[in-house]
Parts: C-alpha cells; structure tokens; sequence
C-alpha cells in the first residue's frame, strides 16, 4: 500500500479523507498537533476503520519536529496538508499569527518534501482565494481578487508558494484544491465537526436545534443576494475528501496535464444562508431562533463553483444535494446528544 502524510488528520476534512484514503487502498499516517483537532477524532476514525492511525502530535511550523515524521517514515510518497488556522473572524484580529503558523507550517513541509524526494502534494486551499469574483460561477482562471481577511491571503500566498516550489523542482507535483464550504458529517455518525464553538454555519444551525445555542445570527440580510443573505456553495465533506484521494491518485500516476494543477471543489450551486436555513427546517422539523445582525468583516458576498474542470480531469462527481448535507449533520448532532445524555 502506498504510503499517504496527512496533516490536520485530527481536523474536520482531515480525518474524513483519512477514511477515504484507507477505504481506497492507502495507507495513511497523521500529523496534528491537536491545538485545533481532536484526538477523539483520531479515536473515532480508528474505530470506523477497525484499525488505528498513527498521528505524530508536532507543530509543523516547527522545522526539526517536523523532520521527525520524515525520518520515521522514509517511504511516503505522498502529502495531503491540510494543517492551518482557518478562522476568518480570529485572522482579521490576528494576523500575524495567521501568517506565522499557515505560510511557516507550509514552507516546512515544502523543505521536508524536497529533503525526502516526496514529490506527490495536494494543497488545501480555498474558494476565499477569488474575493468577489466578477463572474460567477467562478472558474479556476478567474483572476485573483484582493483577500478579504487574513486568512484568505494565507491562502493565496499558499498557492504562488506551491506554484514557485514547482518550476524550481522539476518531476515535483502539487495539486491545489479550492473547495468552498464543506458542510455534512460521515453517514455513519461516528465522525463529523467537532468544534463546540464553531464559526462555520452548519455547526452553528445544528447546535442552535438541539439547544445548545439560544439562538443564532445571520450576518447581514442587506446583500445584493435573492433574500439579501450571503450565497455559498455548500459541498459535503465526503465529497470534499473523496477529491482529495482522486487527486492524489492521479498525481502518483502522472496522470495530470500540469505540474501544478488547480480545481474548484463544489457542487456548482449557490445557495443563500437563509435558503441552508430553511432546507435544515424542512429535513429536521424544528424552527430555528435566528436573528439578522450586522454584515461579517471579511464575508465574501456571494461564489460558487464551476466544478467542470473536477470532474473533467479527475472524475470527480460530488454525490451529496443540500438535503442529504443537512440529513448527515443533524444525525451527527443528535449522535454527540445521545454521547452526552450517557
């Protein structure tokens, strides 16, 4: 079995594409320092496999620490870094700490890459790297706008990163994936979002139902948007992380156009968080106490995907609509409510 680094595999989309990458023949080892995942996740997708996954708890902005899962494992031969802070709102009050941790930690991996001739890496980016596109849906030769927050020019300062660190190293391939919102949880309820303060909103809709939140907000309602709400376009996890697995599958075997490849992961469908809200209504029975406050700073207006390119070039064919999403993150929600109630 081919031998797949995982960082962040004790994050949401993490320990998702672990479960993908084992239930397609790879073999996966973790590094997650834990200061934004859960070792309860790691738990918990050892006992979906039915085998444990080595996670090595190091900080990957640290240079020599990092090293020492190269070391340990000379025979990766492929890297799916996930590892970032990825909160807008903390990015916007935090810069500098944004910069530190999400360019170090990449720049660190990059070297080892280099250093142990791992020549196969997805690089999770993010659709916050278009701003407000001009066109939408918006393609993957969309033009760059000016970030938003922070964390979005972690983001595209990633990818140019990715994109140098290739001309200089020929035979070297870095896949980018852009994906939007990733919402939903593993149909078997034993994994899912285990933030307790979550920013994304699906978290947030789930807590609000089961009580643990009194109410929620939505952050503006004066959009130029169908109900003056932020358009998004939510895609689930599984999806996400079946992506993940194809692209490295195709980079193992040479099988893409470009060293250096960029894809739109979403379902191509934008939805407004008022119409998220609604459908989470309808597939739950339960009325959620939401309020309108004031516009986000560093929201995006509205994007969603052209996925063409995704499901063109790597096959890639997202299986989840918006109800199925809903359906699997309340089922999570309920699950961790029986946990507790234990």
């Amino acid at each position: 079995m081919r031998k797949i680094l995982v960082t962040g595999g004790c994050g949401y989309i993490g320990s998702h594409t672990i479960v993908d990458l084992v239930n397609n023949g790879f073999e996966v080892i973790s590094a997650d320092n834990l200061s934004r995942g859960y070792g309860e996740m790691n738990d918990r997708v050892a006992q979906l496999l039915g085998r444990p996954i080595q996670n090595f708890e190091v900080d990957l902005s640290d240079a020599t620490a990092t090293r020492t899962i190269f070391e340990a494992h000379p025979d990766i031969e492929g890297i799916i870094h996930f590892a970032a802070y990825k909160s807008v709102p903390e990015s916007v009050q935090e810069p500098l700490m944004y910069y530190k941790n999400n360019i170090g930690s990449l720049i660190n991996i990059l070297e080892c890459a280099q250093a142990y001739g791992v020549k196969n890496i997805v690089f999770s980016s993010s659709c916050s790297v278009y701003g407000n596109a001009d066109t939408l849906p918006v393609t993957e030769a969309a033009p760059l706008k000016e970030a938003e927050s922070p964390y979005a020019a972690t983001k595209q300062m990633g990818e140019g990163i990715c994109a140098d660190f290739v001309k200089g190293n020929p035979g070297f391939k870095i896949v980018l994936l852009r994906y939007f919102n990733p919402v939903g949880a593993h149909e078997s309820t034993l994994i899912g979002e285990m933030n307790q303060r979550p920013e994304n909103i699906v978290p947030i809709v789930t807590q609000t139902a089961a009580g643990i939140r009194a109410e929620m907000t939505v952050f503006g309602d004066d959009y130029d948007t169908k109900d003056g709400s932020c358009v998004r376009d939510y895609i689930h996890v599984m999806d996400i992380a079946h992506a993940h697995t194809l692209a490295i599958e195709k980079s193992l075997a040479d099988a893409l156009p470009e060293p250096c490849s960029i894809f739109n992961l979403g379902t191509g469908e934008g939805v407004t968080v008022l119409e998220l809200i609604h459908a989470f209504e309808k597939i739950s029975g339960k009325k959620l106490n939401y309020i309108i406050g004031p516009r986000r700073p560093g929201d995006v207006i509205k994007v969603y995907a052209d996925n063409t390119k995704a499901r063109t070039q790597l096959g890639w064919d997202p299986k989840y609509n918006i109800t199925a999403m809903m359906e699997t993150a309340w089922n999570w929600q309920l699950m961790l409510a029986k946990e507790n109630a234990k």
